[in-house]
């Protein structure tokens, strides 16, 4: 889940997001080659494919390359390259952009898509799609939203997650409350927090009401469903981002209720490791949790109590907004591969989105499918019904209207910008500044890496 990329990488990146290779095939003027070119390619077209997935997710990926392979044989054949975390990834694309051996497709985390489009170095999934007359809307809209940049579909998504508010079941019922009705807002969520905080005999606490990791993708999310913005130029989708919004008045009550939880002993502080939060909520020692639907698997499994899942909460009733994505998406690399190459990545990167295979990736692993189709999939409405907590994450996709503000920011220093939210939460939640300063203060710190990112990329 922690996605940090330090501020040398990042400013390395920008240094050399316009250096692209040069080499047969297209991509630099953002065509895409037809079907032709992979049926003149003598032999067996290589298509090296860097990921950063671990554990069942990457059992779950290699079985799906294998199965393309198979279906493929003679022609195409997808190696999968694991290249560590989604930070490693990217510093080492950018390394081989230098060197001009770039993967013929790559895996990127969302907060990465500004500078992958600044690369110039990859070909637009919309260019293929143009160019086959490939339909693209049975792609869940909001997931397509958050990828599309001057109306192109840029890449394709793929792991793709949803923000959840997870319950403690038992423990809601221990306190009066009803699970199936679970707090809607932050003051709701603060009110059922106070009930769920549990002393023992000596004062001390055994169960806290609320925790989450501070992570500022957190913040991200409540923006996003308040209808907020986070970046200006509409999110950065009218032109590129040149500042942050994020200390706006929704900000910081986001950061002060957080704050005023911790302070009155109805929520715990366990720092900024995603994993000791969810440790925490696992164990019991935490009532309600913000996380990702992809440790919903991990939760049901892990947890001695009822697992519940509820939308993620809305800052204010009456709020317009809805979630954005999470997750990554990929990219097919245009500058240095052949045609045939960039068909043969196109070939496989669409593969991957028919309903079929995202059925079997969204059993496998509990990320959201972005085929909608893929739900009507026998074996996927066998595990919805089996697990009835990711119908939570189905229906508050499906309430979500695409807008800039759940489209996310496209920030080229965005890892930066979410370090420095975490910074303010902190800083709010020790007392040492209020949450309209602490947040103020982020965004002036960034404004010089925001401002270089923007020269250097022209």
């Amino acid at each position: 889940m922690r996605k940090l990329l330090a501020a040398t990488v990042v400013a390395g990146l920008a240094l050399t997001a316009c250096s692209s290779s040069t080499g047969s095939g297209s991509g630099s003027d953002g065509s895409a080659p037809g079907a032709q070119a992979l049926t003149d390619a003598k032999g067996v077209t290589t298509v090296t494919f860097w990921h950063a997935m671990t554990g069942q997710n990457a059992t779950v990926l290699n079985g799906l390359v294998d199965k393309f392979n198979q279906e493929h044989q003679g022609k195409i054949q997808v190696k999968p390259v694991f290249q560590g975390t989604y930070d490693d990834v990217i510093s080492k694309y950018k390394a081989s952009v230098q060197q001009k051996g770039t993967p013929s497709l790559v895996q990127v985390y969302d907060i990465g898509t500004r500078f992958m489009i600044d690369s110039k170095q990859t070909v637009p999934v919309q260019a293929f799609s143009d160019k086959d007359g490939y339909p693209l809307t049975d792609i869940e809209a909001p997931i397509r939203n958050y990828y599309t940049a001057g109306g192109k579909l840029v890449s394709m998504p793929f792991n793709s997650s949803m923000p959840l508010l997870y319950l403690n079941a038992d423990a809601f019922k221990a306190a009066g409350l009803d699970p199936t009705k679970p707090p809607q807002t932050l003051a709701e969520l603060g009110d059922d927090a106070k009930k769920l905080t549990v002393k023992d005999a000596g004062g001390q606490t055994t169960q806290y009401g609320f925790g989450a990791a501070i992570y500022g993708w957190f913040v991200e999310e409540l923006l996003a469903e308040s209808g907020t913005l986070y970046c200006d130029q509409n999110n950065g989708r009218d032109g590129k981002a040149s500042k942050v919004v994020y200390d706006s008045a929704q900000g910081a009550q986001a950061l002060q209720w957080w704050a005023d939880l911790v302070k009155n002993g109805y929520a715990v502080n366990t720092g900024r490791v995603t994993a000791d939060a969810q440790a925490a909520f696992k164990a019991g020692r935490v009532a309600m949790n913000l996380e990702s639907t992809g440790v919903l698997g991990g939760y049901v499994q892990a947890a001695k109590f009822q697992v519940a899942t509820a939308p993620y909460p809305k800052i204010n009733d009456g709020d317009p907004g809805g979630p954005a994505i999470g997750g990554a998406s990929l990219w097919i690399d245009g500058p240095g591969h052949s045609a045939a190459e960039q068909r043969a990545a196109w070939e496989f990167t669409k593969w991957l989105a028919e309903p079929a295979q995202q059925a079997a990736w969204h059993t496998g692993t509990g990320y959201f499918p972005i085929n909608g189709k893929a739900l009507d999939d026998p074996t996927d409405k066998a595990w919805v019904a089996k697990h009835p907590q990711f119908q939570t994450a189905i229906d508050e996709l499906n309430a979500t209207k695409p807008s800039a503000a759940n489209a996310g920011c496209l920030l080229g220093v965005m890892p930066q910008a979410r370090q420095g939210v975490e910074d303010a939460i902190e800083q709010t939640i020790s007392g040492s500044k209020t949450a309209r300063q602490a947040l103020a203060d982020a965004a002036k710190a960034i404004q010089p890496a925001i401002d270089n990112y923007n020269n250097s990329v022209g």
